[in-house]
């Protein structure tokens, strides 16, 4: 599966700037996965911005749309 960095531009939601795997899905979600963590694109914009990647984050933002 080739990852095109152009087109995940209009989809990628990560506000991290210096983060070397911006567009680039495969490496994004291999990196978080490792890590235990979730993809900026998992979030909100409230919660992304945190950059608090972690599972328990998540959970945290789905609660309180419930």
């Amino acid at each position: 599966m080739e990852c095109i960095p152009e087109k995940n531009r209009t989809r990628c939601t990560c506000t991290y700037e210096p983060c070397s795997r911006k567009y680039q899905c495969c490496e994004c979600l291999h990196y978080h996965r490792k890590n235990d963590e979730l993809p900026a694109c998992f979030f909100t914009a409230e919660f992304e911005r945190t950059y608090d990647r972690s599972v328990a984050n998540f959970i945290r933002m789905k609660n309180r749309k419930a």
